[in-house]
């Protein structure tokens, strides 16, 4: 039976002092074991001399229960609490220089744990969460540690294992909180998530990451992160950016050397380590042993890797890396479209021209424009540009066409003006190149060989000047004030009758207009009704069908361009349905134009062009032989490996994430599903089927609009008057990864009753750890489906602030974040 934490019995003190003793020798053990087969001969201990130091142990600890039953010891027993208001607050460390507990964070508090002397804070719970508030208390119970708040408790850690049940806990002196079972092994530690900092003993495994704080005051989240990737290589990235090489800006260039994780140890050596303990030195000059020294190595908010070493109250730097005399190396100093200037006292972030901050309390989240277009026609629409020239201005990021050698000034300029894409060229050594937009890694440079030319627009639509004479009015305007009057009946029967009659004309000649911009200004071009039909050989071979239209095979002229045409019923055959319906079908022959002609990625449908001609509507893709995902997933016969399903599923992740947050205006698709999802030659997923898409403002993040999607894969939020957000793609892409995971559509009737419902069977066999039937007998890696079904489970949640961003999504499934235990996606479980 448990003894209350506010009247322990000697007894129950003295079982768990006994036990937390053996859990602190146990991560002891731990810890020292790889510096000891590493560097030091083994030891020999005989079996004798350790019964004896057992029984001293165990007497000794006795006679401090029977003694001290009323003193609090060092280690943590089931049950006890700290407050934040209330002392204790804290659970220190046996030698108390480290502690675990609530630490204060901006209007509230943090559970963290920090280094005593000068209050650095080393590891971080929840870090994004908002701060706690007062009246909150951290309790070890069997399930880890919960965080008791007036409203509701939530768990701050999460032991391995559902059966496994937590006993102790100890704050130790290498800077570890570690939990304890009954049998004195460790089920969780900070040590194996860390934030920003690792410390002596600690190591960053493959294909974990640390992430820089936002400031030094402030924990959560910042913009840089360090990242041990599973090929060896260690790495520096600007957050929210995939592990390209083109976004790295400091690297250890160990790529395919076998290195596992980065180690740091109690001399302060950082190094690369393989699985043959073959090591990579970071520091070599390390190693300076030193008693009463800590080491601890922390990515600071400024994506500089720091090594410190603290000793008697005083913290001092050792290393750092990258070691560059200019901050502005750093990408992601400064964010999109801005430029960072290190020229005067201090670093700072500017707007190009053309340009304002998004923020300008917050400068290095970048800047947006501050002109509008719909288009990029060169003096179309009252929009001209100009191009404004900066010396010594570069950018950090890759050009999108080769470099053209041997050019002018004038020449790079009028080539970038003439260019629909370009938004800006640079001229390094007489190589002209040419960069999109958005601008990343802006940096002003000490080349004086460096010349930029930005494309800014200009101009407004034109104001009518007021010229009317402010005179009495004479007899002559009083005339014509009358005839204007007696005149008004008819011209208004007149223009009544003229746009009835016009109508169609004038709509024809607006898509007349959009078809000679897109055909000129975008990558799409404009075919003929004739020629598709002779491409398509009189539309005789269809592919599918769809809610506005059919889509057919078809080969260009050139003999052996492959093509998919989908045809949009014709505008009669709508009009004797519903004129709503004919509206629809504009719209979306409009969107899926607008979206798809500005859009570039691997793992999006290509549009090669259009037809507008009379009532007809076209669109021409590259065509995609492999079917859709529908077409795989839903038949037995074409079920995907395992490995290619996870494969699938990273492809519509990047390419929905690129639609939320790569493209100058985010793009909510509102209509993924299996059928949308196009498979081509080599297996690559490519989503399709824009005719539904929302844009949005650079910086809008809701909407409000009509119920689109399919029924099935369309989240609550959609029924009620809840805004619209990206995170309606999220929960359609849930539904979409556990139908691919399982093989099967979201309601089968065909099945047992309990596994109908996809949604549910899929969270009752994670409650049940029985993800295998899931499967049917196939073969695969069960921890991979763990975390596909978690993160499922995670992007259906009804409540859309409860599911993750595309980023987290792709992050977690790239295996750098860890996916937690979702609650049901089931109101009523």
């Amino acid at each position: 039976m448990e003894s209350s934490p506010s009247f322990p019995g000697q007894h129950s003190l003295a079982a768990h002092l006994i036990h937390a003793f053996l859990c602190l020798l146990r991560i002891i053990g731990s810890h020292r074991s790889f510096h000891r087969s590493r560097f030091s001969p083994p030891s020999v201990i005989h079996t004798p001399m350790i019964s004896k130091l057992a029984s001293v142990i165990l007497i000794f600890t006795w006679a401090m229960a029977l003694g001290v039953a009323q003193q609090e010891p060092h280690g943590i027993r089931l049950n006890d609490t700290i407050s934040t208001t209330t002392s204790p607050t804290r659970w220190l460390s046996s030698s108390g220089l480290f502690a675990f507990g609530f630490y204060r964070a901006g209007s509230g508090y943090a559970v963290g744990a920090w280094l005593v002397a000068n209050a650095t804070v080393i590891w971080t719970a929840n870090r994004d969460d908002e701060p706690i508030p007062k009246d909150a208390e951290l309790k070890l119970t069997k399930e880890g540690l919960r965080l008791l708040l007036p409203s509701a408790d939530r768990p701050i850690t999460n032991p391995s294992g559902d059966s496994t049940e937590a006993w102790s806990a100890s704050m130790l002196d290498s800077g570890n909180f570690a939990i304890c079972d009954i049998g004195s092994d460790i089920i969780w530690q900070t040590f194996d998530h860390p934030t920003d900092t690792i410390m002596v003993g600690q190591t960053l495994q493959s294909d974990h990451e640390l992430v820089s704080s936002f400031s030094e005051a402030n924990h959560s989240t910042g913009r840089f992160r360090l990242k041990m990737q599973s090929d060896g290589n260690l790495v520096m990235y600007p957050v929210d950016t995939m592990d390209a090489a083109g976004d790295a800006y400091w690297a250890t260039n160990t790529k395919g050397n076998g290195f596992k994780k980065l180690h740091l140890d109690d001399g302060g050596r950082m190094y690369l380590i393989t699985d043959g303990n073959h090591t990579y030195d970071l520091n070599p000059y390390g190693s300076l042993r030193k008693q009463s020294t800590i080491y601890f190595a922390r990515l600071d908010p400024d994506g500089i890797f720091r090594l410190y070493s603290h000793d008697a109250n005083k913290t001092e730097l050792s290393a750092r890396f990258p070691e560059v005399d200019d901050a502005c190396q750093i990408k992601g100093i400064c964010g999109l479209n801005s430029y960072c200037d290190s020229t005067g006292d201090q670093l700072g972030c500017l707007c190009l021209p053309g340009f304002d901050f998004v923020d300008a309390n917050r400068k290095f989240e970048g800047c947006q424009r501050n002109f509008s277009e719909e288009g990029c026609q060169i003096g179309k629409d009252n929009i001209t540009y100009t191009m404004f020239q900066m010396d010594n201005i570069t950018w950090l990021d890759d050009w999108y066409t080769p470099p053209w050698k041997e050019k002018s000034k004038d020449e790079c300029r009028d080539a970038c003006l003439n260019d629909c894409d370009c938004r800006a060229a640079l001229l390094i050594s007489g190589e002209c190149h040419k960069q999109k937009f958005p601008f990343k890694y802006g940096t002003r440079s000490g080349d004086e060989l460096i010349t930029a030319f930005l494309k800014v627009g200009s101009g407004s639509p034109p104001v009518v000047p007021d010229t009317r004479m402010k005179k009495e009015p004479t007899i002559k305007t009083l005339i014509v004030y009358v005839a204007i009057a007696a005149c008004i009946p008819m011209v208004a029967a007149g223009v009544g009758f003229f746009i009835c009659k016009n109508r169609v004309a004038r709509y024809q000649k607006q898509w007349q207009n959009m078809e000679i911009a897109l055909s000129e200004g975008m990558a799409p071009r404009s075919f003929s009704y004739s020629e598709l039909r002779r491409a398509t050989k009189g539309f005789s071979v269809q592919l599918g069908k769809g809610g506005f239209g059919t889509v057919f095979k078809g080969t260009l002229s050139d003999g052996e361009t492959t093509i998919a045409v989908k045809k949009l019923e014709k505008a009669q055959e709508e009009n004797r349905r519903s004129d709503k319906m004919a509206k629809q079908r504009e719209r979306a022959f409009q969107m899926e134009i607008k979206v798809i002609g500005k859009t570039h990625h691997r793992n999006l449908i290509r549009l090669l062009g259009f037809c507008h001609e009379g009532s007809n509507r076209l669109l021409v893709y590259e065509y995609m032989s492999n079917g859709s995902l529908a077409d795989l997933i839903f038949d037995p016969e074409r079920w995907p490996r395992w490995g290619e399903r996870v494969q699938i599923a990273s492809d519509v992740a990047k390419g929905i994430l690129y639609l939320h947050e790569g493209c100058e205006k985010p793009i909510i698709h509102s209509d993924i599903k299996p059928q949308n999802i196009l498979m081509d030659e080599n297996g690559t997923a490519k989503i399709s089927d824009f005719g539904l898409a929302k844009l949005l403002m650079p910086t809008q993040t809701r909407t409000t609009t009509d119920r689109r999607g399919t029924p099935g894969y369309v989240a609550p939020e959609w029924n009620g008057d809840t805004p619209i957000t990206a995170k309606v793609d999220v929960y359609s892409f849930g539904i979409v990864l556990l139908e691919l995971v399982c093989c099967r559509q979201i309601i089968d009737a065909q099945v047992e009753p309990e596994e109908i419902v996809l949604t549910e069977w899929a969270y009752n066999c994670l409650q049940a750890r029985e993800l295998e039937k899931l499967l049917r007998g196939e073969e695969a890696e069960m921890a991979e489906l763990e975390r596909l079904v978690k993160i499922g489970l995670w992007c259906i949640q009804p409540i859309p602030d409860s599911r993750p961003s595309m980023k987290k999504v792709m992050m977690t499934l790239d295996g750098n974040l860890e996916a937690s235990h979702p609650p049901s996606p089931n109101p009523r479980n």
